[in-house]
């Protein structure tokens, strides 16, 4: 048998997402901050004019997840980190929105094969959310670590299991090419 860990070296050959949610901005720059100092002290260019990571903002968190499965579906990237922050108030509408924005992040995850990393914030308070985004330490530099980390698991995965059984031309999802994949909506029935 074997163990599997993933590591935090040889990160040059890496391709990351980011996917940020505008909505709390104050707090998701400050996230995305800590995550590009993890990335740069880690091996990785992260220039958004460079080769290794691509930004993708969205209006906030809760348009997270159909932008970073569309980013999974590519196939172009080992993973796709998320950033957002969801901080409650005096209605349901956090409830709602933390509950979707993580089953949304886990499915395309799931559907993909690729890891899709949850870094959402989801506090009570704006001085909760800042004290996890720099002022007690910043979660960003955490949420890099899992990408890096996944990255590189799923690489020894799917290397281990194509040599373990190359008759087998799907080991896992998230070595599919997009185009055996398709379009995973179902068929709208016609009206009438």
């Amino acid at each position: 048998m074997a163990v599997f860990e993933g590591t935090f070296a040889q990160t040059e050959p890496l391709h990351l997402a980011v996917v940020i949610g505008r909505f709390n901005d104050l707090v998701t720059g400050k996230l995305l901050e800590g995550c590009q100092d993890c990335l740069k002290r880690h091996g990785v260019d992260p220039d958004p004019q460079g080769t290794q990571v691509d930004y993708v903002w969205v209006p906030g968190s809760f348009e997270v997840p159909l932008v970073a499965r569309q980013l999974a579906l590519s196939h172009r990237y080992d993973a796709v980190i998320c950033l957002g922050a969801v901080i409650k108030g005096q209605t349901p509408h956090f409830d709602y929105v933390s509950a979707e924005v993580s089953k949304g992040i886990a499915a395309a995850s799931f559907q993909t094969g690729v890891p899709v990393i949850f870094g959402i914030l989801t506090v009570d308070t704006m001085q909760q959310a800042l004290e996890r985004a720099g002022i007690k330490g910043n979660h960003g530099w955490d949420y890099a670590m899992n990408a890096l980390e996944m990255a590189s698991l799923m690489r020894q995965l799917r290397s281990n299991l194509s040599e373990s059984y190359p008759h087998q031309t799907q080991s896992l999802p998230g070595s599919l090419p997009v185009s055996k994949v398709g379009n995973l909506a179902p068929e709208s029935e016609g009206l009438g």
